[in-house]
């Protein structure tokens, strides 16, 4: 079994053996400079504030992080520049490649394809995990699925934009699901995505997201 690892390049990563992982991967360049400063300038708001009573460090940190996700949502849902999945041939490609091997090397839990980003929650299977091991991998298996999907549908997208150049942002945001409640709230929020920034009314209208399967119930 892989051991828990904490990887940081911009980003930090970690991966804790046997977790549900909750991933946003953007598009490259997608948020734009003015995003950018504005997201920054939030997370540095924030970082001076005190914790409210009764709050320990490690949960306001936590409070934190989801707050300037949330933010950074909200101009990836709003105001991208990029909308590259907007084009619904290469929505579906990537909705395609992310369910490839579902039941397989991990179970799907949720997902969204948006036209800048997507959600995608999903647990690495344990059969899989100890394949992996035994082969000596280096990669994480998070970092093993992340990469398979997104250079596939890197390479694919961008023969059908007859383009070339990166297509994902090089590092995805991605965190450990904790306990079933948060599972709950994420979820929720990854379904809801489309409804919150404005493309439909309903969750399951959205045909690029797991909501999409579940009839309305």
């Amino acid at each position: 079994m892989h051991a828990p690892t904490y990887r940081r390049r911009r980003l930090p990563h970690y991966d804790c053996p046997n977790s549900v992982f909750f991933v946003t991967a953007c598009l490259a360049d997608s948020l734009p400079a003015a995003g950018r400063l504005h997201v920054e300038s939030f997370r540095k708001t924030l970082s001076r504030r005190l914790p409210p009573a009764g709050i320990t460090a490690r949960d306001w940190r936590g409070r934190q992080e989801s707050q300037v996700f949330a933010c950074r949502d909200d101009w990836l849902d709003q105001r991208p520049a990029r909308r590259w999945l907007e084009d619904e041939r290469l929505a579906g490609l990537v909705r395609d490649a992310m369910l490839y091997f579902d039941g397989t090397r991990y179970d799907v839990l949720s997902y969204v394809v948006m036209p800048s980003h997507v959600h995608w929650v999903f647990w690495p299977r344990p059969e899989w995990v100890a394949q992996l091991t035994a082969e000596g991998r280096s990669r994480s298996p998070r970092e093993v699925i992340m990469h398979s999907v997104q250079s596939f549908t890197g390479a694919a997208c961008n023969r059908l934009l007859c383009r070339h150049g990166a297509f994902w942002q090089r590092e995805s945001y991605d965190r450990s699901v904790r306990d079933e409640r948060e599972l709950e709230r994420v979820i929720a929020y990854v379904e809801h995505n489309p409804v919150k920034a404005g493309l439909v009314r309903r969750a399951e209208e959205w045909k690029f997201s797991s909501a999409a399967g579940r009839g309305g119930a």
